[in-house]
């Protein structure tokens, strides 16, 4: 089994990935994949899910930059940054807590 996977529809804007991880629980058995471009998108996927055909393709499809990045990836992305950079502490070189 290939460890490269690329989905056939964007998940949460991206398309390939890598499986990581493999589960057992009873009968059931579910796999862990991560995006390679981007680690916090990982999802777990049952066994029947992966290897239908119509769902996810064995091995990253070459696909052009917008089908295998779409634009709900990158506002997400610009939307995260944008809350970060807000929560962000900025010290002063006059406070106390200052270290340089």
């Amino acid at each position: 089994m290939d460890c490269y996977w690329t989905s056939k529809k964007p998940i949460k804007g991206l398309r390939h990935f890598v499986l990581i991880d493999k589960f057992h629980s009873g009968d059931e058995i579910t796999f862990l994949l991560v995006s390679v471009l981007d680690v916090d998108i990982n999802l777990e996927v049952s066994e029947e899910e992966l290897f239908n055909k119509e769902i996810w393709e064995e091995g990253w499809l070459n696909l052009a930059k917008k089908s295998s990045i779409s634009n709900e990836y990158l506002k997400n992305k610009s939307k995260l940054k944008a809350a970060v950079e807000k929560n962000k502490i900025f010290l002063s070189k006059w406070s106390p807590f200052h270290i340089s």
